[in-house]
């Protein structure tokens, strides 16, 4: 059965804050494997989504969050996941570390439902890091986000990685 024209009134959400709390339709491994593979060309790798998802379930250091499921009975539609920061004031309390919505429904209105639902279930602000030719973008900027900062990286050549 195809996702295609879905109605926002049908999409539902699962929140998940424990890694003992996903729903049998989708266990923790599909949903990794589902970000990996429905967020390319900007994916990452299934390792990197498994130790973020680490970092949300409070492993490794890691300060909570949740996972948002969203979804059409047990067909999954998209998938947030939302890590809390520790931090307040110059870094927002939240980040959105990953989204993403099947391909076969995206431009329906799901992503933004998504976002919002998350922010209505975060306390504090929220902040991301998106590419700047991620079609994404144009979606973090609708719902209201802004850019303060421009990231910028150095890879260290002194560090033993």
């Amino acid at each position: 059965m195809s996702n295609s024209n879905i109605e926002l009134e049908e999409i539902k959400f699962t929140k998940v804050e424990n890694e003992s709390d996903f729903p049998e339709w989708a266990k923790r491994d599909e949903v990794a494997l589902y970000l990996h593979e429905t967020m390319k060309p900007y994916n990452d790798k299934l390792e990197d989504v498994n130790r973020a998802l680490d970092f949300v379930f409070r492993k490794n250091g890691g300060m909570g969050g949740f996972v948002m499921l969203t979804h059409r009975g047990e067909n999954l539609l998209g998938i947030c996941v939302m890590m809390k920061t520790g931090m307040k004031g110059y870094i927002p309390e939240n980040l959105l570390l990953m989204i993403t919505v099947d391909p076969e429904t995206r431009g329906q209105g799901i992503g933004g439902k998504l976002i919002d639902k998350c922010a209505r279930e975060c306390e504090g602000d929220i902040k991301l890091h998106v590419e700047y030719d991620n079609p994404a973008k144009r979606l973090y900027e609708r719902v209201g986000f802004t850019t303060k900062y421009a990231e910028m990286r150095y890879n260290n050549p002194y560090s033993s990685k």
